[in-house]
C-alpha cells in the first residue's frame, strides 16, 4: 500500500472559520489601525490581482462582474492593477448598479484614470481569457434579484475559469447555502480570514479551490472576535492520537461492543466491527442475529461473535463494554427496539447511528452523558422535526440544534462533515470525497469513533477525531483507485495507517 499521502497533509491541522459579523468587526478594527479603510480594499485587490497572476500567468482577456459595494470594489482594484499590466480588461455591471459606497467608488475612479473600460450586462458576456465575480461578499443576506441572477448564469456559462473574490455570488458565507443562484467557480480566494460556510454543503460545489489572502493582517486585530468553528484537516491525527504505551494489553485499548445487523443486514454490523478493530479497539464484540455469526467469524476471526435473541441475552456483554456502537443494521422491529432500549439505558458510553437514530426519533430516550450521535440530513431532519432541506440550509444551526435537544455531541455528516457538542467550539472535517456516498460508509464510521471512545478519547475529541480520520481514509483510498467504485471496505487498511500518524 502506498503510504504517499503528502496530498492531505498540506494545510495548517485547525484553521479558525469566522461568521460574517465577526469579520466586519474586525474589517473595522483594521480600517481604525490602518488610518484609511481604502488601504485594506487596495491589499485586497492585490492579492486577487497576485492569484489570477497565479493560476493563469498567460491570460491577457480579464472580465469582472463588478456589483455596487465593497466586494466591486476589490473586483475594480484587480481591474486597475491587470489595466496597468498590458492586459485587455472590461468591468461589467448591472443597470442601476454602479459603485454606492465611497471606497467602491474611489476604486473605480482609481481604473477609469488608467483607461479602463465599463460595459453594462446585456445578457451576455464577452470572450475572456478569466471572468473574475466580484457582484457580492460576505453581506449576502437575499435571494438575488432577476437580472442579477442571469448575470450569475451567463458566469457560469462562459467557457474561461471563474476566479470568485472572498466568497462565490450567491452563496451565504455563513451558513454554505446557495440563496438562489450562485457562481460556480474555478478557484475562490478569501479575504482577512476563512469563513465558516465555504466549508461544508452546497457551498463545496461552488468554490473550487480554496486560498486565503490575509492581506497582511497581525494576529492581534483578531483578539476577542469570536470564532464560529474550526477546520480540522487531517495533520491534526498527530495531536489526538498519542503513541501506546509499551506495555500495553488488550485490555487498555478498550472493548467495543457492536449491536446490530437484524436479518438481511449482517454487512453493516461486519463492517462496524471490522473498523472498530483497525482503529486499534483491544477487544471486539458483536451481538447480532444467529444467522450472522457464522459469516461473521469466516471473514472477521478477531471479532467475538455472538447470537442475541432479545434485550435480556444482550445484558452481560454490555456490563463488559467500554464503547457501544448501536445501530448498524439494527432494523426498527421488535427486536432491535428492545436491543435498542436496553443498550441507551445501560449508561454506558454510546455511539448511535442509522436504525438507533431512527428509533431515537420515534421512542425518544434520556441519552447517557456524553453520547455521540452520527446523523447524515435525512435523519437529522427526523430527529429534529423538519425537512432535510431545512438541516442542509443552515448544516451549522442544525447541528447545534441536535446537541440541544437531546444532550449529545454531534457528527452531521455529509460535505464538511461538523461536529458539535455543548460548550465547544464546532469543527468542520476538511477531508472526505463524493466517493463515499455509499451505503456502509457510515458504519465504518460509528466502529471507528466507538474505538477511539474505548479508547480513551472524550466524546467530542472521538467524534472529531473518528470523523476526520475516517474522511482521510477515505481520500487515500479515492486517491488509489478513484471515486467512483469506492467500497467501505477499502478504507480499513488506510484507518490502520492514519490511526498510526508519523510523529
Amino acid at each position: 500500500m502506498p503510504h504517499d499521502v503528502a496530498l492531505l497533509d498540506n494545510l495548517p491541522f485547525a484553521e479558525a472559520l469566522y461568521a460574517a459579523a465577526a469579520l466586519r468587526a474586525v474589517e473595522a478594527r483594521a480600517a481604525q489601525a490602518l488610518g484609511d479603510p481604502f488601504e485594506l480594499m487596495q491589499r485586497a485587490g492585490r492579492a486577487a490581482w497576485r492569484e489570477l497572476l497565479t493560476h493563469w500567468p498567460q491570460a491577457q482577456r480579464v472580465v469582472i462582474a463588478c456589483g455596487p459595494g465593497n466586494n466591486g470594489g476589490d473586483g475594480y482594484v484587480l481591474a486597475r492593477h491587470a489595466r496597468q499590466s498590458g492586459r485587455q480588461v472590461l468591468v461589467v455591471h448591472l443597470p442601476g448598479q454602479t459603485p454606492g459606497g465611497e471606497l467602491a467608488r474611489r476604486a473605480a475612479q482609481d481604473y477609469f484614470a488608467v483607461g479602463g473600460a465599463v460595459e453594462l450586462f446585456e445578457g451576455a458576456l464577452p470572450p475572456a481569457d478569466v471572468v473574475v465575480d466580484a457582484l457580492f461578499g460576505i453581506g449576502l443576506s437575499r435571494e438575488p434579484d432577476e437580472a442579477t441572477q442571469a448575470l450569475i448564469a451567463a458566469i457560469n456559462a462562459h467557457a474561461a475559469p471563474v476566479l470568485a473574490l472572498d466568497v462565490p455570488s450567491g452563496i451565504d458565507a455563513e451558513r454554505g447555502c446557495r440563496v438562489g443562484s450562485a457562481v460556480m467557480a474555478t478557484r475562490t480566494v478569501e479575504f482577512m480570514a476563512g469563513k465558516a460556510g465555504l466549508r461544508t454543503g452546497a457551498a463545496l460545489d461552488h468554490v473550487g479551490a480554496l486560498s486565503l489572502a490575509t492581506l497582511d493582517m497581525p494576529v492581534e486585530w483578531f483578539d476577542g472576535v469570536g470564532v464560529h468553528a474550526q477546520r480540522l484537516t487531517p495533520i491534526a491525527l498527530a495531536r489526538s492520537l498519542a503513541p501506546r504505551r509499551r506495555d500495553s494489553h488488550k485490555g487498555s485499548n478498550g472493548r467495543v461492543l457492536c449491536v446490530g445487523g437484524e436479518s438481511g443486514s449482517g454487512g453493516a454490523i461486519m463492517l462496524c466491527a471490522h473498523a472498530a478493530l483497525r482503529t486499534g479497539a483491544g477487544l471486539v464484540e458483536v451481538a447480532t442475529r444467529a444467522q450472522h455469526v457464522a459469516p461473521l467469524l469466516a471473514r472477521l476471526p478477531e471479532a467475538m461473535v455472538h447470537e442475541v435473541t432479545d434485550a435480556q441475552s444482550l445484558q452481560s456483554a454490555l456490563g463488559r463494554a467500554d464503547s457501544i456502537a448501536l445501530g448498524p443494521g439494527l432494523g426498527q422491529h421488535e427486536w432491535g427496539r428492545g436491543l435498542y432500549e436496553r443498550a441507551v439505558a445501560s449508561g454506558r458510553p454510546l455511539l448511535l447511528d442509522a436504525d438507533a437514530l431512527n428509533l431515537l426519533a420515534t421512542h425518544p430516550f434520556a441519552l447517557p452523558a456524553d453520547a455521540v450521535m452520527t446523523p447524515h440530513p435525512g435523519e437529522a431532519a427526523r430527529l429534529l422535526g423538519i425537512s432535510t432541506a431545512e438541516v442542509q440550509r443552515d448544516r451549522f444551526a442544525a447541528a447545534r440544534s441536535l446537541c440541544e435537544r437531546y444532550a449529545c455531541v454531534v457528527v452531521l455528516k455529509g460535505a464538511g462533515s461538523i461536529v458539535a457538542a455543548a460548550h465547544e467550539t464546532p469543527r468542520v472535517i476538511a477531508a472526505g470525497n463524493p466517493g463515499m456516498a455509499v451505503g456502509g460508509m457510515g458504519d465504518v464510521l460509528s466502529g471507528v469513533i466507538a474505538a477511539l471512545r474505548a479508547q480513551g478519547l472524550s466524546a467530542f475529541d472521538a467524534a472529531s477525531t473518528g470523523a476526520l480520520l475516517h474522511a482521510a481514509a477515505g481520500d487515500a483510498a479515492a486517491h488509489e483507485g478513484g471515486e467512483r467504485g469506492l467500497l467501505p471496505s477499502d478504507l480499513m487498511p488506510w484507518l490502520r495507517h492514519f490511526v498510526n500518524p508519523e510523529r
